[in-house]
């Protein structure tokens, strides 16, 4: 018989965060050392030491170099970022999703972009883009793709598909800030959104960067109606 497969990482931090929130290790408990723990789910070291940081990282437990690994006592919750697609968080809501490229050029990034990137004018690629629910207006994307960082960029048309999917397969990020924001509607809101002009609407900006060199900036204007819900 072929032998056993060795547990993953994600597999030991699974079956660690089952037993803390469901038994039998409760608030205050004390686990067993990392090298009894290897031996239990038949890992080495270094695996089981990847998923205690992960469960670390989730709030759950508290790891001191001589004291072990600790469950809180009241369990800490962090938040954990996941690229959104636009178009799965449309195609969950039961709509068909529609893309259109509106726009695409290379140009210098304007001086508010610089400043907020702490980069020089070189050359980026500025996209607009339209996603639809249906044939209802979802959300208007505004885009400036770093191609110093990611010249490979400049040879995608993006006709077919955002970028946002082709960058979330072909780019890891480092580091995320993401900003909410009220703004008034513009000219292409209103052409592309049916906002009013001037009416007030929900932006979301995000900047990505891969060890710390800006890939891109990206600010997003949702329809009239747009809810974003987080769960923690």
């Amino acid at each position: 018989m072929p032998a056993p497969e060795t547990p993953t990482f994600r597999a030991v931090m699974a079956e660690i965060t089952e037993r803390i929130t469901t038994g039998p290790w409760g608030p205050g408990t004390l686990l067993p050392g990392e090298v009894e723990l290897a031996a239990e789910f038949g890992v080495s070291r270094t695996t089981m030491n990847r998923a205690l940081r992960e469960v670390a990282a989730l709030g759950l437990v508290t790891r001191k170099r001589k004291s072990g690994t600790r469950v809180h006592l009241a369990p800490k919750r962090q938040a954990r970022f996941e690229m959104p697609l636009v178009r799965a968080e449309i195609e969950a809501n039961g709509a068909a999703y529609t893309y259109r490229l509106l726009a695409r050029e290379i140009a210098p990034a304007p001086e508010w972009l610089g400043m907020r990137l702490k980069i020089p004018p070189n050359p980026m690629l500025h996209l607009i883009c339209l996603h639809l629910a249906g044939d209802q207006p979802f959300q208007l994307e505004d885009r400036w793709i770093n191609t110093k960082a990611l010249p490979q960029a400049t040879e995608q048309d993006f006709t077919a598909s955002g970028p946002n999917e082709w960058l979330v397969a072909t780019v890891p990020f480092s580091d995320v800030e993401v900003s909410f924001m009220a703004a008034a509607a513009g000219p292409q809101d209103t052409a592309h959104l049916n906002h009013a002009p001037g009416a007030p609407m929900f932006c979301t900006e995000r900047v990505t960067w891969w060890q710390d060199q800006p890939i891109t900036h990206v600010r997003l204007h949702h329809a009239a109606g747009y809810r974003m819900t987080a769960r923690y």
